[in-house]
């Protein structure tokens, strides 16, 4: 088992790195070494259950299938936690704060090493969808 720990979300404009360590469904959140937990800013997807919460967009792709992209996305899975988080071995993300997401998660922009946008990546693949209330100005994917 795994000791929770609460940080506070990373300030908004903040470059931060995150080297993920686990990850629940494909927006999110991403559990990073350094310390936050990352909801993927601008995109939803389903939840891993497959389900739609109320007023977020709703991708055809099953919760599962969003989840596991993310993890491909990132690098190797490792597993699987007791509490159902998939482990993953990955290399340092370069994450953009856009504030506090839902309790103590960083809504953020990240990249990956090779220089990979995870949102635009899990829009393009059909994984998730752009959310317009977080993304007003359509800034995301240009």
């Amino acid at each position: 088992m795994f000791a929770v720990t609460f940080f506070a979300a990373v300030a908004s404009g903040t470059t931060f790195t995150c080297t993920p360590t686990r990850v629940w469904d494909g927006d999110g959140p991403i559990w990073c070494a350094e310390g936050p937990k990352i909801r993927l800013a601008g995109i939803a997807a389903r939840e891993i259950d497959g389900t739609c919460r109320p007023h977020h967009p709703c991708p055809r792709t099953s919760g599962t299938k969003s989840r596991d992209a993310l993890v491909a996305l990132l690098g190797t899975s490792r597993g699987q936690s007791r509490e159902g988080h998939i482990l993953v071995a990955a290399k340092p993300l370069s994450c953009v704060s856009h504030g506090a997401g839902k309790s103590d998660r960083t809504a953020a922009l990240c990249r990956t090493a090779g220089g990979v946008d995870l949102s635009c990546a899990m829009i393009r693949g059909g994984y998730a969808l752009r959310w317009e209330q977080y993304d007003p100005g359509r800034e995301l994917c240009r």
